[in-house]
């Protein structure tokens, strides 16, 4: 299928991209930034979306890793297989490259882009389910500057977020406690190859103690997700076997039955049975 006809500006600098995206919602125009396109060109083949504009963003400055001040600054444009085939992620945040490692397949990793993947909000998408439980803060450039928004407050719905028409995510910061035990683990998808489930997990450990545990969701309900009776159960006590059922046993605690997502290949139900399956497995490579 072929796109509906649209207007293609390209642009190399964030302060580009803002401006043009202002000029085009003062104007009442349908806009979309492009930054990877594994989510924006599919759908407007299959007419779901149809922007009058499209903007495309290829800006060097929002590409690669750095550290600061102990933690790590992703640029929104560097690719999954970047960040996958990096070993100061891999040190540093490796619930994050567990999880684009997970993604599509090698041309889609080559391609797609971190800041892409977030804001395109998929509700089976890796990235998410990865930035929660790094407790990742985001950074948003638009036409009033700049601000930082919490990875708890980004997604809103099924491919919602808290991102303005104008606004351009430019950075994704992950604090230095993230070199914790951590791991993402997920069941696949047998018809989207998306995540039916998956579950991100970290944890700070004194000694044997869980000091403190950020466990995240995606594939099961309509956005990624924290999930916090998990991390209650297993704050202030140990990991070990025991502690891990015992905290999946409520990995749906906070989620009402009917927020479990349906559809042709899988129900609700047996997502939310995953859930539990996954987090017991994920907190244990965590662990290990």
């Amino acid at each position: 299928m072929f796109p509906a006809a649209f207007d293609y500006e390209r642009v190399d600098s964030v302060a580009e991209a803002v401006e043009r995206l202002t000029a085009h919602a003062e104007a009442g125009r349908e806009t979309e930034l492009l930054a990877g396109g594994h989510g924006l060109v599919p759908a407007m083949k299959a007419g779901d979306r149809a922007p009058e504009v499209v903007v495309d963003l290829d800006a060097d400055e929002l590409i690669g890793v750095t550290e600061r001040e102990g933690g790590l600054v992703v640029g929104a444009l560097t690719t999954y297989a970047a960040l996958a085939d990096s070993d100061l992620v891999r040190d540093r945040a490796p619930v994050l490259a567990d999880a684009v490692a997970e993604v599509g397949d090698v041309q889609i990793r080559n391609r797609g882009t971190l800041g892409g993947n977030l804001v395109e909000a998929h509700p089976a998408a890796d990235p998410p389910a990865a930035v929660l439980a790094a407790d990742a803060t985001l950074v948003l450039v638009g036409p009033d500057g700049d601000r930082e928004v919490s990875a708890a407050d980004f997604f809103v719905d099924e491919r919602e977020t808290i991102v303005e028409p104008a606004e351009v995510l430019t950075e994704i910061r992950v604090p230095s406690a993230v070199r914790a035990d951590a791991a993402y683990l997920r069941r696949t998808h047998p018809a989207t190859g998306y995540a039916l489930v998956g579950v991100a997990a970290v944890l700070d450990r004194d000694g044997e103690t869980v000091t403190d545990a950020r466990v995240a969701a995606t594939g099961a309900v309509e956005r990624a997700v924290r999930l916090p009776a998990v991390e209650r159960a297993l704050t202030g006590g140990p990991a070990d076997g025991d502690a891990r059922a015992a905290a999946a046993a409520d990995a749906g605690a906070d989620l009402a039955a009917e927020r479990f997502r349906s559809d042709p290949s899988v129900s609700g139900e047996f997502r939310q049975q995953l859930l539990e399956t996954y987090v017991e497995w994920a907190l244990a490579a965590a662990v290990a």
